[in-house]
């Protein structure tokens, strides 16, 4: 266990140099996060729904905070599966998956922090119904974050079973760009869930990508009260679990079959 926190450690240090790329993100975030409020209050007018408007802006704030936790892989691991260079993670005595796992969850976490948090203040000094509003009650907020870490362990267990794809097809923009654009609009990064047909949410909100960000969400703004949030808790852990399962399933099938040529 200590190898896996001195892991977690090194990478959040790395994430922690990349200044501008920062800078950068949150510069493009409020640019989209803006451009999206604004189209769907150009819906509003014209045909309002049951959803305020100041809850959908909140919604796309949060997602647009937590975009990187989302979508950042670990570019360094899939050149290693490329160039063959994973047999040297190999011979570590470490398990392989657990390493990284580690690895992806501190560039997630501290990538989505550095970017967050300024995105969420600038955000909460926009005027009522184009930025982010507060949490319904100090018990939305404090549910929400617990929500948050599992839906960070869940999207970590999605990037290694990712990976363990890319370790059978050695290149990952087919399976990654197909799964990621599952991720988007299954995590209402796209289009919020909340928006989605009351039947279509029924189903949606069950799957692995609603557990994400969708799930800590509707707890911060109040669509999911007292009673719901043990239930939304069992389902992130139990998709977890799955997911972890899963994924370790596959990496050692992988181990079984890794075939490296070359000196």
């Amino acid at each position: 266990m200590k190898s896996y926190v001195s892991v977690f450690k090194m990478r959040l240090r790395m994430e922690l140099q990349y200044r501008g790329a920062m800078i950068g993100g949150i510069l493009c975030q409020m640019f989209f996060g803006l451009v999206l409020v604004a189209l769907y209050r150009a819906l509003y007018e014209g045909n309002p729904q049951s959803v305020p408007i100041e809850n959908v802006a909140t919604y796309v704030w949060l997602q647009q905070g937590f975009f990187r936790m989302m979508l950042a892989s670990d570019s360094e691991l899939l050149d290693k599966i490329r160039t063959g260079d994973i047999i040297y993670d190999m011979s570590r005595p470490v398990n392989m998956y657990g390493f990284y796992y580690a690895r992806i969850m501190a560039l997630k976490m501290m990538g989505s922090i550095m970017r967050a948090v300024p995105m969420f203040v600038l955000a909460s000094l926009l005027p009522k119904g184009w930025g982010m509003s507060s949490p319904t009650s100090i018990f939305s907020f404090l549910a929400a974050i617990p929500a948050l870490i599992l839906g960070l362990l869940c999207v970590c267990a999605l990037e290694n079973i990712t990976v363990a794809f890319t370790m059978i097809t050695l290149d990952p923009r087919g399976i990654q760009g197909l799964l990621n654009l599952l991720m988007m609009t299954l995590s209402g990064n796209i289009l919020p869930l909340t928006l989605f047909p009351e039947s279509w949410q029924k189903v949606i909100t069950l799957f692995p990508y609603a557990q994400l960000l969708d799930a800590p969400i509707r707890i911060y703004t109040g669509d999911y009260g007292l009673k719901s949030v043990l239930t939304v808790y069992a389902i992130q852990g139990t998709w977890t679990i799955l997911l972890v399962a899963f994924g370790i399933y596959l990496w050692n099938q992988n181990k079984k079959r890794m075939i490296v040529q070359g000196g």
